[in-house]
């Protein structure tokens, strides 16, 4: 019975030591695991070198497995000495066309790249800080010139800009702010009732809610929904080429695109800061009432006690600056943005990140720089 294992023999010819190969190299036959170990060996065994032939006549099968094989070993060279039929040595060459050579390891950063691209960072915050810088420049002249001559401002693109970033907003806030508030006044209620405090509810949502949670939400809502929309209705007119446009038509980009929605969302924020805390307090003033048997009335009367009207000051202060801060940042990625799509998406999730970020400290800088007022 014919043997169809695939080994390899040594034998020595006229030429030198020869390594013949017998049986069938194939997918079938190379594919256990026993099998592709035991081959594995025999070709450690005969590495491949000038003084070591290869005989391939003996072979029954020879498919493009074994030839992958055979050719990887060979360390994808032909051997010095080497007897194949012809259709074994075009197989070869089909092989030898199609294999491509195995990708580097890449090796550990050193200590240069490192402080290289540490370097290549900074700069690329120098110059987004720088464009910052720039903008904000740029608004207070185009306040000025708006101060000058209001007539020829931008006065319906603010109304615009007012209605799509304020009006708008008013039901996804309202119904956010609800809910935080009813969530707040439920978790409080629990600890409160242990010491028979409940009636400090109205101080805890007050000064939290006014102060604090009210003007955040709103911001970081404000930020996820305006801010994306004005980096990619400025980074849409840079795909289609209508920023330069307006280059060419002198129309300066700062007065008719950065100014109105600034001022906008300056004038937006603080009543959307308002609504979210009314509603949040109207979410605890409910929760209060079902859970802790506090009634509306008692909440209403208590709370003008409970929260001075600083804190409602330092509110209205941060909605403004959170505003301008929103605005801004949507239009530094905005004209930041490339001419093309996936910059237009990068720019727009950026955008977003950085509002929310800029948000959050920006209100940590006011907590701990009002932390004496309204208290």
């Amino acid at each position: 019975m014919t043997d169809h294992t695939p080994r390899i023999v040594r034998a020595d010819t006229p030429q030198g030591v020869s390594a013949q190969l017998h049986g069938r190299w194939g997918a079938a036959e190379l594919g256990t695991r026993s099998q592709w170990k035991m081959v594995s060996d025999e070709l450690r065994a005969s590495p491949a070198g000038p003084d070591l032939g290869w005989d391939l006549t003996p072979l029954q099968w020879l498919d493009h497995v074994g030839a992958q094989l055979l050719w990887n070993h060979w360390q994808r060279a032909w051997p010095e000495r080497l007897a194949c039929t012809d259709s074994q040595r075009d197989m070869f060459e089909r092989v030898a066309e199609f294999t491509t050579a195995p990708p580097e390891p890449r090796e550990a950063w050193s200590l240069a790249e490192q402080v290289d691209h540490l370097g290549v960072l900074v700069l690329h915050g120098v110059s987004h800080a720088r464009h910052m810088v720039e903008m904000v420049g740029q608004l207070v002249l185009d306040l000025g010139r708006l101060v000058r001559a209001p007539r020829r401002g931008p006065w319906r693109d603010m109304s615009g800009h007012l209605y799509r970033m304020g009006a708008t907003a008013l039901p996804i806030t309202a119904l956010v702010g609800f809910l935080i508030g009813v969530v707040l006044a439920y978790l409080m209620s629990l600890q409160l009732r242990q010491f028979g405090a409940e009636s400090f509810i109205v101080n805890i949502l007050g000064i939290s809610l006014i102060r604090e949670l009210g003007p955040m939400l709103a911001a970081i809502l404000v930020a996820g929904r305006s801010g994306s929309a004005i980096t990619a209705q400025i980074g849409v007119m840079r795909v289609t080429e209508e920023l330069d446009a307006m280059r060419v038509m002198g129309i300066p980009h700062g007065f008719r695109l950065v100014m109105p929605r600034t001022l906008a969302l300056a004038v937006a924020m603080p009543l959307i800061s308002v609504w979210t805390t009314l509603a949040a307090l109207a979410g605890g003033m409910l929760a209060a009432d079902i859970a802790m048997d506090i009634s509306p009335a008692y909440f209403a009367q208590a709370l003008p006690a409970a929260v001075k009207v600083g804190n409602l000051g330092i509110a209205m202060a941060k909605s403004v600056v959170f505003g301008a801060f929103i605005a801004l940042i949507g239009c530094h990625w905005g004209l930041r943005v490339k001419p093309n799509t996936q910059s237009l998406g990068e720019g727009t999730t950026a955008s977003v990140v950085t509002s929310i970020t800029m948000v959050i400290i920006v209100d940590a800088l006011f907590a701990v720089a009002f932390k004496n007022i309204g208290i």
